[in-house]
């Protein structure tokens, strides 16, 4: 991927201004979906389901279908979708409070059940837009507006890994944990969330990909101590790569 392909816009991007704080990388993950969007000439039949977070406003900027579903239920309003219409193309973009937490019920079954559906999974360990508080996802001795000495498993419990725990089902397709944090990772993102676009396309099954997010806003950082931060204590927890791949085995 050279960086005339990053930078490109797409035709699915709408090339407005977003609402995201400095150092979201938010809207680094919607460019690369309209990519792989446009690069398999599927926006025509694309449907979005809108989470509850900060990505509710998602189709302000992404120009095709969208469905807003009650916090955490979109895997649910996704697999809906798709057998009534089973030739649209129906991907989630779920937060961590939103899929880890309410919605981990939908996730898991949606998952086991091997829906034709592709999830794109934003993980900043931590509730963006209600406030900072503790996700499933924060990290031990993380501080949050509801752990401020920092998360104690003995009183929260541990971080989720989701990646893992689904890839020790059966039915699902495809599961990879990428980073948006910076330039490096980029070309990683971009092909997995094609990847994850081009299994739906091909009747392949359930697919997840999960982002490694920087929130610097409620994790009290400026951006790039953020970036920092993602890679020297998230991804040593988060390990990034594929958990499962029907066409290249299991990680």
């Amino acid at each position: 991927m050279t960086e005339k392909t990053i930078y490109k816009r797409p035709k699915s991007w709408k090339g407005v201004h977003t609402h995201y704080c400095p150092g979201c990388t938010h809207g680094i993950i919607h460019k690369m979906i309209c990519q792989a969007i446009d690069e398999l000439g599927i926006q025509e039949k694309t449907v979005g389901i809108a989470p509850v977070g900060c990505a509710v406003l998602i189709y302000n900027y992404t120009d095709v279908d969208f469905v807003e579903a009650a916090h955490g239920r979109a895997p649910a309003i996704a697999t809906g979708i798709k057998r009534v219409r089973p030739d649209r193309i129906v991907f989630s973009y779920q937060g961590d409070g939103d899929l880890a937490s309410i919605g981990m019920a939908e996730i898991v079954h949606a998952a086991n059940r091997g829906e034709n559906i592709t999830v794109i999974f934003v993980n900043n360990a931590i509730y963006g837009m209600t406030g900072g508080q503790m996700a499933p996802t924060t990290l031990l001795e993380q501080k949050t507006t509801t752990t401020q000495s920092g998360r104690d498993a003995h009183e929260a419990g541990y971080p989720i890994r989701v990646c893992e725990m689904l890839a020790t089902m059966e039915a699902p397709a495809y599961i990879e944990r990428v980073s948006a944090a910076s330039y490096k990772h980029l070309p990683a993102l971009r092909n997995a969330i094609k990847k994850a676009f081009q299994n739906q396309v091909e009747g392949k099954g359930f697919s997840l990909v999960e982002v490694l997010s920087t929130c610097p806003t409620n994790w009290g950082m400026r951006p790039l101590d953020a970036v920092n931060w993602l890679d020297t204590h998230m991804i040593p927890f988060f390990p990034l790569g594929k958990f499962k791949d029907f066409d290249g085995g299991e990680a």
